[in-house]
């Protein structure tokens, strides 16, 4: 039984040839469109993109997210693929760092928004001279934003879009808690005197 098993050990590890040709024929098959294929390319891959949007993220229900748009988008792109630039996970892994990207700008554009209406409070409807104001608060805002760091960005779209708490975001994002309200309130400053006293603030 030991010298049985002995021969039958290595020949149930694949190779790296092996490895390699199955997942030529898994590509070719994708791009044949084979719903199949599709299935076994995502149970064999998935776990990667979603590993790669979590850790950027920070947030494993928009890497579910970002994962499932990675797929669908390379399954309707299927044809696109070219085996010569490189094998399928480096095509996924492609696919995902752009849809990673576009998470991150709609996090920002949500901020942006979510800031800009907090700063900007109630105005009157019929004083012209107050929505001006107001007007100018949010263009204020949104460049004060765009000038912050993604992690101050982030932590702030978490505590004005997310409604989380300090602590919340801390857990959510890995970060110490000291960090996370350190950069909130070095943020929330900058802006605030921004809107406050206009763009010799930033001066």
């Amino acid at each position: 039984m030991t010298a049985t098993a002995g021969r039958i050990g290595p020949a149930a590890v694949p190779s790296p040839g092996e490895d390699r040709a199955e997942a030529e024929r898994l590509a070719a098959d994708f791009v044949r469109g084979d719903e199949e294929t599709f299935a076994l390319v995502y149970r064999r891959w998935g776990a990667l993109v979603h590993a790669l949007a979590a850790r950027s993220l920070g947030d494993t229900r928009e890497a579910e997210d970002v994962a499932q748009q990675t797929f669908l988008a390379a399954w309707h792109g299927r044809k696109g693929y070219r085996a010569v630039r490189g094998p399928l996970p480096g095509w996924l892994v492609g696919i995902a760092r752009r849809k990673i990207a576009d998470a991150h700008a709609a996090r920002t554009r949500r901020a942006e928004l979510a800031v800009a209406a907090a700063a900007r409070g109630p105005v009157a409807a019929g004083d012209a001279e107050d929505r001006a104001e107001a007007t100018l608060d949010r263009v204020l805002v949104v460049q004060e934003l765009r000038k912050l760091s993604v992690i101050q960005r982030h932590i702030l779209c978490l505590a004005y879009f997310d409604d989380l708490t300090h602590v919340q975001i801390a857990e959510r994002t890995g970060l110490p808690l000291g960090t996370v309200k350190s950069h909130a309130r070095r943020a929330l400053l900058r802006m605030r005197r921004s809107v406050a006293d206009g763009p010799a603030a930033a001066e």
